[in-house]
């Protein structure tokens, strides 16, 4: 596995600001792409939220889902910025409660560190994890393929090397669900070669042009995770 995976640039990192741009291309087409949508029979799904994000930042995505048939829920845990391994637990509480609830297992949906998380919690439990969707999720390089790498461990108290060591010890176990990872090589903040999945066994990659920061509301993404979320997607 490569660890020394440079975060994107500045051309790259300034270009984060077209944002608010894919968000406005996402209302415009909102009625169409719900309109042609595969649609759900009310599957559950756990929609994750990134880095130092909670779950308003997820709030349309889910939106979307629910309009489309399916059961999403938000996280629930606040902003996402504790060490990874310590809300595991909660995870796995919330995981049980959805498969309880549903009578089926559940579809994990991950934006950049919610991906992480939703691939250590199906690592963990593949019986009660139907699939796995990454949105811009770093799977290799450490805290240093991201722009947001210095923060990450000022948060976590852990190094680059430290969380590249202890990912790599949770690899020698394989993630058995499906994974879905979504990248773009315009994305700003994680660098796209990190979310290159070459370990696990069933994984697909889709690339969608846009930002980082944008990922939640990009048309590409919700254009992508229909059929993404389907068994046969």
């Amino acid at each position: 596995m490569n660890d020394h995976i440079a975060p994107p640039g500045m051309l790259l990192r300034m270009l984060e600001g077209r944002a608010a741009i894919e968000a406005s291309q996402l209302m415009l087409q909102f009625p169409l792409l719900r309109l042609q949508a595969k649609k759900g029979r009310g599957e559950p799904v756990i929609v994750l939220p990134g880095f130092m994000a909670d779950d308003s930042s997820t709030a349309v995505l889910r939106y979307f889902l629910n309009s489309i048939g399916y059961k999403s829920v938000g996280w629930g845990l606040g902003v996402n910025r504790k060490p990874m391994l310590s809300l595991l637990p909660q995870l796995q509480s919330l995981l049980d409660e959805m498969v309880a609830k549903h009578g089926q297992k559940v579809r994990l949906v991950g934006w950049s560190r919610g991906g992480i998380l939703s691939r250590e919690l199906a690592r963990d439990t593949p019986e009660k994890v139907a699939r796995v969707i990454t949105i811009g999720s770093p799977v290799k390089g450490g805290t240093g393929a991201s722009n947001l790498g210095p923060m990450v461990q000022r948060t976590t108290g852990l190094s680059s090397a430290a969380m590249s060591a202890l990912l790599r010890s949770r690899q020698q176990v394989e993630i058995k669900v499906p994974v879905r990872a979504i990248f773009s090589k315009l994305d700003g903040v994680v660098n796209w070669k990190a979310c290159i999945d070459d370990m696990s066994p069933d994984v697909e990659h889709h690339e969608i042009l846009g930002s980082h920061v944008g990922m939640g509301t990009n048309v590409d993404v919700f254009r992508l995770l229909p059929r993404l979320l389907k068994d046969n997607g």
